[in-house]
């Protein structure tokens, strides 16, 4: 392997053996054997940091085509693995003293680099990777350890370094130019990616392949697991499997061969010459400083849901550089630098707040919020508290009454009781919480029965379409999706120039430019008295927020918010639901767990919903594995292995489970391992076939989800399907739930909006109540807590772990939850907090204002 040292800006190489890089890795110079530092004894430190200089698909499909630019897009990766490596010294520290107070300056960094040519699935995919070991030396020539919270966010502005270098250096674009190619408006070559989707759906068939072989292998060879040669063997049988004439024996050549003769039967037009193009760039005096600013702080705010709309310094310089990427300039990097410091700095001062008044805060503490995010939370407290006027619930008599007469059968647990009774009360605003499976959806429907008795109606809104149509289904009360509400009402979202969300509100008589119709008015009448029910409403986020109490405003209506914000949160900014429980003229908080036949494991999941300190968390993760609810695994592909098998165990039974990933990536690669042994047993035909999203392969009986509201075909997104019939015009779709129950989809929406569903992230099976449920690695917190309480009879979680105890290590760190930062107070305590974590005394002043450039938009 070579190894890159960087001393006092200079790089220097050499070659290291099996052995020394092993030594290297541990923290031992792999020349002397001396080791450096303290030694690192925990078996969860890190060890290296691994940085992927990573790529569009389209760039590694030029380089199989053509020498010239592989040999470009080599020199492309040099130049960016030079420039990280460089600012790495620069832009990290290390840690020191008591506590690592200490911010120690770098003299040297070392990096070892791995250069790939393919994906794990063995199609063309160009990258590399480059391990920065945590053991550097300091400026006053001790080695310690690198400051990882620091280099973990300092990859923010690595993975835009990469999206700029891969759109905007002059040498690149020249090169594709000489060959005809272009880039889009995405930094993809344009006229390649048409044959991104193949390569995708072959990379899809070859994961699929794999699965199905080893699990073929393991079934020969019970009680083993397959060594690295067979699953060497297993990989080049499953790329090789169905391809004509395939190689008997796969090498360099053969690969190669093949996939340049797949591409170009897949477009025969990559085998002429094209004709050179020119290249032009405006310059950087005409770029508009404003709107680049304006496009920063969109950026850093959009990747900020996760810690409250904070966001830091790094970030905005982060999203500095992917606004200039975008601005289509060619220009050699180093003259960009006083650019991104000009726009870094404008869209601090115009666009942000500081959240921090110290002096000196290092760069990576998220101590700055997006001015309008800011305004939305000092503004929303106040709105809700102003609509929220007390009034007399429904006594219990009347609730327990209304409840005999739907259901003699049924009763309310006290909670239940309280909360139909406050919404069929007089206060203007309720807010009910409870964990998953404390029967919200029976008191709804009783407090719905409630409300008409009295003249009132309850209208059922929530953040998903789907979630309101079954929350209104099940409670007989009219019902729609927050924003067809909102729509309804005038209001409107559109995305201004800075790529920022912009509501307004139109009113009767005003046209209406994304109709191309006058707005005549709400035809969802809604009176003083009636109720609007936000379900689900730990999903609801500060601007629908805002909007909805315009609506409560203007109609004199009531609101209640229903949910639990231990589940899934909003994909924009989180709080609303807290602000509504702070200041709600009438809360309720449901305690009693109905969902499960066992009592000790509705005991388990309230304790797992609010695990609390890590004392806490350990209990409940051994409680876990003591009661038989995690599954240990020593990699993915035995954890996604488990997934499948635990798929075919349901579905034998007759069951349905859930299966929960971290990511929709990896809810493909679960799906399309399943699909592939239901194709391999008949159970999957394959002579009625559609394409999917990513140009996925979806046959007659798969699972689907569909991902678009569409009142034409009156689906809605994240609906979940069988598929019935393919006919040359339509797709037949069934739902899970009832045979009877059937949707007609064109190919063309099929194509777009659909894609397999035997696994689902968080978001997928948010509502949902199933037989089983497995969850598996990688999840946070929420999707932990939402995976292992969808199921009735039995939860389960997967754990990549060697052995319990480190598995226990992992969940407690899973259970980890971030806090609900709903007001402005609870965002500046939390910056505050952030910074007495941080190393302060600064032995070297760090500065941001030289950049790292990184391999590609897709930098990791």
């Amino acid at each position: 392997m070579t190894r890159y040292i960087v001393e006092n800006g200079a790089i220097r190489d050499d070659l290291l053996t099996r052995r020394q890089l092993r030594d290297w890795v541990d923290g031992v110079d792999p020349l002397t054997d001396e080791r450096r530092g303290t030694s690192i004894d925990s078996p969860a430190a890190d060890l290296i940091l691994d940085t992927t200089i990573n790529a569009p698909k389209s760039y590694s499909i030029a380089a199989m085509l053509d020498p010239d630019l592989a040999a470009a897009y080599e020199d492309l990766q040099d130049r960016l693995r030079d420039r990280i490596i460089k600012l790495w010294r620069t832009d990290l520290n290390a840690r020191r003293g008591h506590g690592g107070a200490i911010r120690e300056g770098l003299a040297r960094v070392e990096v070892v680099e791995l250069r790939h040519e393919r994906s794990r699935s063995l199609d063309p995919h160009k990258h590399r990777h480059l391990w920065l070991n945590v053991k550097v030396q300091g400026i006053d020539g001790k080695w310690s350890n690198v400051d990882t919270r620091v280099a973990l966010r300092f990859q923010n502005v690595i993975n835009a370094e990469g999206d700029l270098a891969s759109r905007t250096d002059p040498s690149w674009i020249s090169a594709l130019a000489a060959k005809g190619f272009t880039l889009d408006a995405d930094g993809e070559i344009a006229q390649l990616l048409h044959l991104v989707r193949p390569v995708s759906k072959r990379s899809g068939q070859i994961e699929a392949n794999k699965a199905v072989r080893t699990r073929w292998w393991k079934d020969q060879h019970p009680g083993q697991e397959p060594s690295r040669d067979v699953l060497n063997q297993i990989d080049r049988w499953a790329w090789a499997a169905g391809r004509p004439d395939k190689p008997g024996q796969l090498n360099e050549d053969d690969w190669a061969e093949v996939v340049r003769d797949e591409l170009t039967n897949a477009d025969p037009r990559l085998s002429q010459a094209r004709s050179s193009l020119s290249v032009s760039s405006e310059s950087i005096a005409e770029l508009d400083l404003e709107l680049l600013a304006a496009k920063a702080i969109v950026d850093a705010d959009a990747r900020s849901t996760g810690t409250g709309g904070r966001f830091s310094a790094m970030d905005v310089r982060a999203g500095a550089i992917r606004a200039i990427a975008a601005s289509r300039i060619i220009v050699d990097r180093d003259e960009l630098d006083s650019l991104i410091d000009d726009v870094t700095s404008d869209a601090i001062r115009t666009h942000a707040v500081t959240l921090l008044s110290a002096p000196n805060v290092p760069l990576h503490i998220k101590g700055l919020m997006a001015t309008s995010t800011a305004a939305l939370k000092a503004t929303l407290a106040r709105r809700i508290e102003s609509i929220s006027t007390p009034g007399e619930a429904l006594v219990s008599d009347q609730i327990k009454k209304v409840c005999n007469a739907l259901e003699t059968e049924r009763t309310l647990d006290a909670g239940q009781i309280d909360g139909a009774a406050a919404i069929a009360g007089t206060a203007r605003s309720v807010a009910i919480r409870g964990a998953a499976g404390t029967g919200k959806t029976t008191m709804l429907k009783v407090a719905g029965a409630a409300l008409r008795r009295h003249g009132h109606d309850m209208i059922i809104v929530a953040p998903t379409k789907k979630a309101s149509a079954v929350a209104g289904l099940e409670t007989q009360s009219a019902s729609s999706s927050l924003h067809q509400l909102l729509h309804d009402y005038g209001w409107r979202w559109t995305t201004n120039d800075a790529g920022a969300t912009k509501w307004t509100q139109l009113r009767a008589g005003e046209y209406d430019p994304s109709a191309g119709t006058i707005y005549e008015g709400p035809r969802t009448k809604i009176r003083a008295g009636d109720r609007i029910v936000v379900d689900e409403a730990g999903m609801l986020d500060l601007e629908a927020a805002t909007a909805l109490l315009d609506v409560l405003e203007r109609t004199d209506a009531g609101v209640a918010v229903v949910g639990d914000e231990r589940q899934a949160l909003p994909v924009g900014h989180s709080g609303a639901m807290a602000l509504f429980w702070r200041n709600a003229a009438d809360r309720v908080e449901l305690t009693t767990i109905h969902r499960y036949d066992d009592p000790a494991w509705a005991d388990l999941t309230a304790r797992l919903r609010d695990a609390g300190s890590r004392e806490h968390a350990r209990t409940v993760a051994e409680d876990l594995e003591r009661t038989g609810h995690v599954v240990l695994a020593n990699n993915d592909v035995q954890a996604r292995e488990a997934m499948v098998k635990s798929w075919f165990d349901a579905s034998r039974k007759g069951q349905r489970i859930a299966l929960v990933t971290a990511t929709h990536a990896e809810a493909q690669i679960v799906s399309e391992a399943i699909q592939a042994q239901r194709i391999n047993s008949g159970d999957v035909a394959v002579e009625e076939s559609t394409l999917g999203q990513s140009a996925q392969t979806i046959f007659k009986g798969d699972v689907v989800q569909t991902r678009r509201n569409d009142s034409a075909f009156d689906v809605q997104n994240r609906q979940s399907w069988i598929v019935k019939t393919i006919t040359p015009g339509h797709v037949i779709l069934e739902s899970v739930f009832d045979s009877s129950d059937l949707r007609k989809v064109s190919h063309e929406y099929a194509a777009s909006y659909v894609h397999l569903a035997y696994a689902s992230t968080v978001y997928g099976v948010q509502g949902e109540t199933t037989d089983q449920s497995l969850v598996g690695p990688g999840v946070d917190a929420a999707g932990l807590y939402v995976g292992l309480t969808r199921g009735k009879q039995h939860n389960a979680a997967i754990v990549i772990a060697p052995t319990e105890e480190d598995a226990t290590s992992q969940l407690v760190e899973t259970m980890q939850r971030q806090v609900i930062e709903e007001t402005l107070e609870k965002s500046r305590l939390a910056a505050r907090a952030e910074l007495t974590r941080a190393a302060r005394t600064e032995v070297n002043p760090l500065s941001l204002s030289t950049a790292v450039r990184t391999a590609s938009a897709g930098m990791h």
